[in-house]
């Protein structure tokens, strides 16, 4: 526990003195000449704040102080609690009074001594005399006599640099926009790509050969010689004489009965041969019909039945007019 009285006209009498006489040496301490290095620069060459030191010192010593007052103050209590009780609220009274007293002496000459030290260190320790050159650590092996233009085109130098390391900034904010606009634009194109996965199928692949069977469905029919005109016109067919078949009754009958005998016998072929059906139905079904017409060996050997070696010259000759024709 600790006793205080404000009403103790000697201790404050001694701080007021004490007050007094630190304000003075404070004065005389900054009245002082002021160092050549500025306080500014002081920290950077010795690597902390001599005020920050010179601070903890006082600490210590304020603790040291606050110790010795309570060890007292315990040493009094205990004596106290010895003696006799008779008198105790006096005796309590008088070590209250002591107890601030000893504080406050103490106290003062501890402020006053160690602002002796404060003021003394920052005229003598921490000061650099006008006459000591200082190189600072940033500034060792540099020449600090070169002239001023060499100094202007150093610091433009470093305006560019500056310049250019802007630049270079903002380059990389575009390129880094730029991967990821790259980014999400990928992504789109690889979910748009799973969509028309589907193109890839097996089953599609049969689809590549059609192309090769609808060119040689084309390159057939395209070899077939044109058709007479006077063979496909309609007949005005007399009346059939009965008891007489279709070849009996007149050249018109024995024609028509032949060309139906090859068809039937190209489209049997054409089955029993299995060349159509396979793959696609549609274009089998187109070959097939495409065949059952006939070829142009047939159709020759038709009209050489029929209508004997000249109608088969005059067809020749014909469809070598025809090629002339196409060639030129």
């Amino acid at each position: 526990m600790r006793f205080r009285d404000s009403n103790v006209t000697l201790c404050d009498a001694s701080r007021l003195d004490a007050t007094r006489r630190a304000r003075t040496l404070h004065a005389a301490a900054m009245s002082a000449p002021p160092p050549t290095v500025p306080s500014v620069l002081l920290p950077e060459l010795i690597g902390f704040v001599p005020q920050f030191l010179l601070d903890d010192v006082i600490n210590s010593a304020n603790e040291a102080t606050q110790q010795a007052v309570d060890a007292m103050e315990a040493f009094l209590e205990r004596r106290d609690a010895a003696r006799d009780d008779a008198d105790a609220w006096k005796s309590a009274e008088e070590l209250e009074k002591g107890l601030n007293a000893f504080q406050t002496l103490l106290e003062s000459h501890v402020d006053i001594a160690f602002d002796f030290f404060e003021a003394w260190s920052l005229r003598n320790i921490f000061a650099i005399p006008a006459d000591l050159p200082i190189v600072a650590p940033h500034q060792k092996g540099l020449n600090l006599e070169e002239p001023e233009e060499k100094e202007t085109e150093l610091l433009q130098e470093i305006k560019d640099l500056r310049r250019q390391i802007q630049v270079q900034r903002k380059l990389r904010r575009l390129y880094s926009h730029a991967v990821r606009a790259s980014a999400a634009q990928l992504a789109h194109s690889k979910s748009r790509l799973e969509r028309l996965s589907f193109l890839r199928a097996p089953q599609l692949q049969a689809l590549l050969a059609l192309s090769g069977e609808f060119q040689s469905m084309y390159n057939s029919v395209s070899s077939l010689p044109p058709l007479d005109p006077s063979f496909t016109a309609p007949e005005q067919a007399g009346p059939s004489e009965p008891g007489k078949r279709p070849w009996e009754t007149n050249k018109t009958g024995y024609i028509n009965w032949a060309v139906e005998q090859l068809m039937l016998r190209a489209k049997e072929k054409a089955k029993g041969e299995g060349g159509f059906g396979e793959g696609s139905s549609a274009v089998g079904a187109v070959a097939a019909s495409a065949y059952g017409v006939g070829s142009a060996d047939d159709v020759k050997a038709v009209l050489e039945l029929t209508g004997g070696s000249e109608a088969l010259a005059g067809l020749e000759g014909r469809q070598s007019q025809e090629e002339q024709m196409d060639t030129q």
